[in-house]
C-alpha cells in the first residue's frame, strides 16, 4: 500500500507540471486556435535563466533564505520569458493568423529548434546542476515520502488555476479574452482589441511556462539547453487529454497523464519484467494521446464548438 501511495504522490507532482504547461497551451488555443509548439521551450529558457541569476544572487545575498532567492529568480525569468514569448507572437505567429493552419505549426516548430540552438550556444549543451535551495527533509506520509519541494510544485499548480480561473471568469481581461476567443472580429466591434488580448494571452503562459520550468529544474535538479522538448510534448498530450481550449480539463488532463505515466512505470514495468519500466514511461503518455484522439478528440471535459465566421 505504501509503494501504491508514493506511486501517486510521484504522479501528482510529475502530473502537476505537466499542468502547468498545459495551461499555457490550452489558453493560447482557446484564442487564436494555435499549437504553440515553442512552448516547452519557454519552459526551458526561464529555468535557465533561473540557474543563471542563482549564482550571482547567492553570492551577494549568502544569508538570504533559498526561496526567497528562488522568488527573485522567478520574477527576472518571468520579464525575460515574458518580452520572448510576446515577441514570438509578434514576429513569428501574428503575420500568419488568417495563413492555412500548416504554416503557423511549422512555424512554431521552427522557432522551437532555434530556441533550442541558441541557448544551447549560449549556455554550452552540458547539464548544470540547479541549486537546492528548498528544504530537502523528506516529509513522511503513511509510509510515502515527499519533499517540501513538491509540496510547492502542489499548492503552485493548484493557486495557479485557482487565480487563472478568477482571472478569466471575473476580469474585464478575461471577458475580452472569452470575446475574442469566441469571434475575434466581432470582439473587435464592441471594443475589444484583440491584438493586445493575444499579447497578454502569450505572456501569461510565459510566466505559467517560467514557473513550471523553475519547479521542474528544483525537483530534478539539473537544466540543460533541450529540458523543455519533452515536458512540452507531454504537456501538450495533457491538454488533448482534458479537452484543449478548456482550462480545467488542462489541470485534469495533466494530473491524469502523471498518474498514467508514474503507475504505469511502478506496476507494469514489474509486470513486464522491467520491459516498460521507468525507461519507457513515454509510451504511456504518447499512448494515451493516440487512443484519445481516436476515441474522443474534444478530450475528456472539451466542448464541440462552431467554426467560426
Amino acid at each position: 500500500m505504501d509503494i501504491f501511495l508514493q506511486q501517486i504522490i510521484n504522479g501528482l507532482v510529475l502530473g502537476s507540471m505537466y499542468a502547468l504547461v498545459a495551461l499555457g497551451y490550452t489558453m493560447v488555443y482557446g484564442i487564436i486556435n494555435l499549437i504553440n509548439f515553442a512552448h516547452g521551450e519557454v519552459l526551458m529558457v526561464g529555468a535557465m535563466v533561473s540557474w543563471w541569476l542563482l549564482g550571482p544572487l547567492s553570492q551577494n545575498f549568502p544569508t538570504a533564505p533559498g526561496w526567497l532567492l528562488m522568488f527573485l529568480s522567478f520574477l527576472a525569468a518571468c520579464v525575460v520569458t515574458s518580452v520572448l514569448n510576446y515577441s514570438i507572437e509578434k514576429l513569428a505567429y501574428k503575420p500568419l493568423r488568417n495563413a492555412p493552419r500548416l504554416a503557423p505549426l511549422i512555424t512554431a516548430i521552427g522557432v522551437s529548434i532555434l530556441l533550442q540552438t541558441l541557448v544551447m550556444i549560449l549556455f554550452k549543451p552540458n547539464y548544470k546542476p540547479y541549486p537546492a535551495l528548498l528544504p530537502t527533509e523528506p516529509i513522511r506520509l503513511a509510509g510515502a515520502v515527499i519533499t517540501p519541494t513538491q509540496v510547492a510544485i502542489l499548492a503552485l499548480t493548484a493557486s495557479s488555476l485557482a487565480l487563472l480561473m478568477w482571472l478569466v471568469h471575473a476580469t474585464s481581461l478575461g471577458r475580452a479574452m472569452r470575446a475574442t476567443a469566441e469571434n475575434p472580429k466581432v470582439a473587435s466591434l464592441m471594443g475589444v482589441r484583440p491584438d493586445r488580448v493575444i499579447s497578454a494571452t502569450f505572456i501569461i503562459g510565459a510566466i505559467l511556462a517560467t514557473l513550471a520550468g523553475i519547479m521542474w529544474a528544483a525537483n530534478y535538479g539539473t537544466v540543460h539547453h533541450a529540458m523543455g522538448f519533452l515536458p512540452g510534448l507531454k504537456a501538450f498530450t495533457a491538454a488533448v487529454l482534458g479537452g484543449i481550449g478548456n482550462l480545467a480539463g488542462a489541470v485534469v488532463g495533466g494530473l491524469l497523464l502523471g498518474l498514467i505515466e508514474s503507475i504505469g512505470s511502478g506496476y507494469i514495468g514489474d509486470l513486464t519484467g522491467g520491459v516498460l519500466g521507468s525507461h519507457y514511461t513515454d509510451v504511456f503518455a504518447f499512448a494515451v494521446l493516440i487512443i484519445m484522439l481516436t476515441l474522443r478528440p474534444s478530450g475528456l471535459l472539451g466542448e464541440r464548438v462552431a467554426d467560426r465566421a
